[in-house]
């Protein structure tokens, strides 16, 4: 081979491994951008449920049933306020668990299963762990936006009579990731989908979302049924919630443990979905 062939070739070399430096240092974002685009072929849908959801939750539970609170008890039914003051954390932390059941099982057994778009992404500079990196960046976006929105209408409703209310848009973002980053974790396990996903939200996310304090306070529930929200994230979520947009009043060390229990399923289950991801692509 002769000199001019080598530097030829050791120059393309040297142009391939430049050309993968931006996709290494910035895979995750690449990924994000993959998902945007993926959501726009359901914008419609997220923007009828971002905005329609919000407003028919809050007329039903807050004023319809909240009328009918505040008349058999009075103005301030439940906790001091007004059930629909009451009520509308509950609700938009609940909300923003529903949009991460929504992202976090059926795009991810897309991803590794149904049209592998993963295992091609990982055929790039891309890592397997800047993949789920990638996915969990585009659904803080759309919870973070989901629960800006629900606090947008909870005002217009009169529902955040404190000034740090908006405190809960951060904090129903952080509940939906401790709730939703899990899942992903575990679908990321499936090779074939029998059920499991349906399930999930039949038998998971209803009855956290019907036990956790959300319509009424936990502890109006039998002593047996409690636990259920002491390990729901949405419990945990919707009393920090709660605490912001109406200064329910609570111990501080209680508020701590429930930003640290939150984190802690979050960054556990994070790190845990990377290694699954990376033992299942790198196969």
């Amino acid at each position: 081979m002769s000199t001019t062939q080598e530097a030829g070739e050791a120059r393309a070399a040297q142009e391939a491994l430049a050309a993968a430096v931006r996709p290494r240092r910035f895979g995750a974002w690449y990924v994000a951008e993959h998902r945007f685009r993926v959501m726009r072929s359901y914008l419609q849908t997220v923007l009828v449920t971002g905005f329609g959801n919000p407003l028919l939750y809050l007329l039903a539970m807050g004023l319809g049933l909240g009328s009918l609170v505040s008349a058999s008890i009075g103005p301030n039914a439940v906790d001091g306020v007004s059930y629909l003051v009451f009520v509308a954390p509950a609700l938009l932390c609940t909300a923003a668990l529903t949009v991460a059941s929504e992202e976090f099982t059926y795009p991810i057994m897309l991803g590794f299963k149904w049209n592998p778009t993963f295992y091609g992404i990982n055929a790039s500079p891309i890592a397997p762990g800047q993949i789920i990196d990638g996915v969990i960046i585009s659904v803080v976006a759309r919870l973070l936006g989901t629960s800006a929105v629900y606090f947008a209408f909870m005002v217009l409703f009169g529902a955040v009579p404190s000034p740090w209310g908006w405190v809960s848009i951060l904090i129903g973002t952080l509940g939906g990731l401790a709730f939703g980053v899990p899942i992903m974790a575990y679908v990321a396990t499936l090779e074939q989908d029998t059920g499991q996903i349906a399930m999930l939200m039949r038998f998971v996310l209803l009855p956290l979302s019907l036990f956790s304090g959300t319509f009424f306070p936990l502890s109006s529930m039998p002593a047996f049924l409690q636990w259920i929200g002491w390990i729901s994230p949405l419990w945990h979520s919707t009393e920090l919630s709660r605490v912001v947009t109406y200064g329910m009043s609570e111990p501080v060390w209680l508020s701590v443990v429930h930003v640290l229990y939150l984190l802690a399923l979050f960054v556990a289950f994070w790190v845990w979905a990377r290694r699954i991801a990376a033992r299942r692509l790198n196969k």
